[in-house]
């Protein structure tokens, strides 16, 4: 089949565009504006060439930039001039597109030469899977994708407000004197006290009582938490007073921007929860994974039936590792790959953390790969048993039927 491949370097207001024949020769260049317009210019474009040279198939590329590529691909596969020629389109990672890039040496940087790789790239193969873009997947990967947008924002608020609290009170930020450094009542005790002067002369009953009343009653040990408090009170760094007001001023600002974005992302996981409802699915049977990680996997995963097994599904995600030998050497520690859907891959990761804690069978495999690991040991083990956790979704997904656990002794 004769194919014409077609390189896209999309941005915001533009798209510089590449078409190649099957021996690599440029048969057109040209660019348009990234518009309905220039978009149905591009059509126009392809299906002339496609007929001129009689292509039989035109196959589109492009690299993965945000949404500016979102328009285009749907005016592209849902255009009726273009469905006679059976369009492909592929969306690739920027970082397999540089890699290919590198092969070629002396190249320049422009629009139109990264268009030129990219079609090279479509006529050379390997390429990952074809665009899927059924609306109602789309309609749920937004807001799957918007919730990991949160959950990464509420992160880097955390780290930022760790930091400000070092300056603050030392060694609170250093010693793990709550459970949660973010719960309720340990962020009283950064909000009601203006330094760590006031916890070191306070009364141990009166801060016993405090502690007590901010948590509700919950702390096991109130006194034992008291007396580390002051402890770690009278270890830490003073502010000067013209410093204090500022850092204050920071921590409360953080405190206020992660409750408002918790606050957010509780409200998304009941919107996720509704438009989960409409696609019959099995993942929550299994125990761990609830409405939100299930959302988030069907909807970056989309219809099962583009995956031909569990390994291109696993590829999919980026779970995969390269293997590292050279005659009889064998690297004992393999890198990743680092390409792959990074939201499917997170939705996978933070599923296989729960499935671990309340299925027997997940719990000993993360343990042994926990216990074989010389670094990084929970994030290792952790990252195995997402790869495990793709073969079962990937079988309920292909039968759609319930999880049923393995029992102990089995």
């Amino acid at each position: 089949m004769s194919k014409l491949f077609v390189g896209i370097d999309v941005s915001l207001k533009g798209n510089s565009v590449r078409c190649l024949d099957a021996n690599g020769d440029t048969v057109r260049k040209f660019s348009v504006p990234n518009t309905v317009d220039g978009a149905s210019v591009l059509v126009d474009n392809l299906v002339e060439l496609a007929a001129q040279h009689s292509m039989q198939q035109v196959v589109l590329g492009m690299e993965a930039t945000s949404n500016y590529g979102y328009h285009l691909t749907a005016f592209c596969q849902n255009s009726e001039k273009l469905a006679p020629f059976s369009p492909q389109i592929h969306v690739l990672n920027p970082r397999t597109v540089n890699n290919f890039k590198k092969s070629y040496n002396d190249l320049p940087k422009n629009d139109d030469i990264d268009a030129w790789v990219i079609a090279d790239k479509l006529r050379f193969g390997r390429l990952p899977e074809e665009v899927f873009m059924d609306e109602r997947f789309l309609a749920l990967q937004r807001l799957t994708r918007t919730r990991f947008h949160l959950a990464q924002t509420i992160a880097r608020e955390k780290t930022y407000f760790l930091n400000n609290l070092f300056l603050k009170f030392s060694s609170l930020r250093q010693e793990k004197i709550f459970s949660d450094p973010f719960g309720a009542t340990a962020m009283a005790v950064v909000e009601e006290f203006y330094s760590p002067d006031e916890i070191a002369a306070m009364p141990l009953e009166e801060l016993v009582s405090f502690l007590r009343e901010k948590s509700k009653n919950r702390l096991v040990d109130a006194e034992g938490v008291a007396k580390a408090l002051q402890k770690a009170a009278r270890s830490s760094y003073r502010l000067s007073k013209s410093l204090a007001d500022p850092v204050n001023a920071c921590l409360a600002t953080s405190i206020s921007v992660i409750r408002a974005l918790q606050s957010e992302l509780k409200r998304l996981d009941k919107l996720i929860a509704q438009h989960l409802e409409a696609f019959p699915q099995t993942l929550t049977s299994i125990k761990g994974v609830g409405p939100v990680y299930a959302a988030g996997i069907l909807a970056e995963i989309g219809d099962i039936s583009r995956f031909k097994n569990q390994k291109a599904l696993a590829k999919y995600a980026g779970l995969v590792w390269n293997e590292h030998q050279s005659g009889q050497w064998k690297a004992q520690d393999t890198p990743r790959v680092r390409s792959g859907n990074k939201y499917l891959r997170y939705y996978l990761v933070e599923a296989a953390n729960l499935v671990r804690v309340h299925d027997q069978e997940y719990r000993e495999f993360y343990q042994a790969k926990y216990n074989e690991a010389r670094t990084h040991k929970h994030k290792r083990a952790l990252v195995l048993t997402a790869r495990k956790l793709v073969r079962l979704v990937f079988a309920l997904l292909r039968s759609n039927q319930l999880y049923t656990p393995r029992k102990k002794g089995d």
